[in-house]
């Protein structure tokens, strides 16, 4: 129904799903969580704000799934910064410290000079601890035997409980809070409000749902991603998987050396992987370590196609 102007009347958008879980912590690690404080739009929003750009008559060319997906697909992204989204977290510091790197959301954290620390940190399982990679400087390898983690849990409750102590021993002294704090671990959690619109939210589960991502972050964006984003916006959440979770991307070395093999041309393909330095040997006659080679190898099989210099 429309007004003197000849404008139709805007309904605030209501996702029953979301709504149903609006409030309610959902369990993260241990003691963390994540919970709905607030959205707005749904996916019926990305498709009204693209078609104020695209004109009247996109609607009779383009059903709404049809739209977000091509949307998703050509990387247009300012339909999907339409809805945006309030979060509070309840996470470890230390992956706090990695949170906090998206610049693209307004946050407003748990102040540990107005108040005391939160009286909880992160703790480690003793089948949990994992070893540090051998090819990757930042990420982690295998899972340490039962018995030695059994010895590391151990050691972390006495170090968090001292440290707890130690922290409650100076506030009962009368010390600043601000300076009583300084030597919590980066286990301890801290709490915020983090509110961010679809479009910049999804690349922050694209980057941190990755398997090359730290666990306990990804233990987070993936029940963002799962329970909340896949409630809020079904249809823009299954492109996201399809056109971004999912999909493999190739580069013009990466395609032209595809090409080749899929053709049959295997030498034109080593002599395009040579071309590009990524078949350098060693002095032992091996291959030398090369990061986007092994990126391509690993899409290659995942094609189905036999890496040709791995003979």
């Amino acid at each position: 129904m429309g007004d003197a102007t000849g404008t139709e009347r805007i309904i605030r958008p209501a996702v029953a799903a979301l709504d149903a879980i609006l409030g309610e912590p959902i369990r993260v690690l241990d003691d963390g969580f994540v919970r709905v404080v607030d959205y707005m739009g749904d996916d019926a929003a990305i498709v009204q704000a693209a078609r104020v750009s695209y004109g009247k008559g996109t609607r009779r060319v383009h059903e709404d799934r049809a739209l977000i997906r091509y949307l998703m697909r050509h990387d247009h992204t300012t339909p999907f910064e339409m809805c945006e989204i309030k979060l509070h977290v309840r996470v470890p510091m230390d992956s706090w410290r990695q949170w906090i790197r998206h610049r693209t959301a307004s946050v407003n954290e748990y102040s540990t000079r107005y108040s005391e620390a939160i009286d909880a940190a992160q703790r480690t399982a003793p089948g949990a601890w994992r070893t540090q990679s051998s090819g990757n400087r930042q990420g982690s390898g295998e899972v340490l035997p039962e018995d030695v983690g059994a010895r590391l849990s151990s050691e972390e409750a006495e170090l968090q409980d001292r440290a707890r102590a130690v922290y409650e021993g100076r506030i009962a002294s009368g010390v600043a809070r601000e300076q009583a704090r300084k030597d919590l671990p980066l286990s301890t959690f801290t709490e915020a409000y983090w509110k961010i619109d679809l479009h910049n939210l999804l690349h922050f589960l694209d980057l941190r749902m990755d398997a090359h991502a730290q666990l306990e972050i990804r233990e987070y964006a993936t029940t963002i991603g799962e329970q909340i984003v896949a409630k809020w916006v079904p249809v823009a959440w299954q492109a996201f998987l399809d056109y971004r979770r999912h999909a493999t991307r190739f580069s013009r070395a990466e395609a032209a050396i595809v090409s080749a093999l899929a053709s049959g041309r295997v030498d034109d393909a080593i002599r395009l992987a040579a071309g590009e330095g990524w078949l350098q040997q060693a002095g032992d006659g091996q291959l030398k370590p090369n990061r986007e080679r092994d990126e391509l190898d690993s899409k290659l099989s995942a094609l189905g196609l036999r890496v040709p210099w791995n003979r």
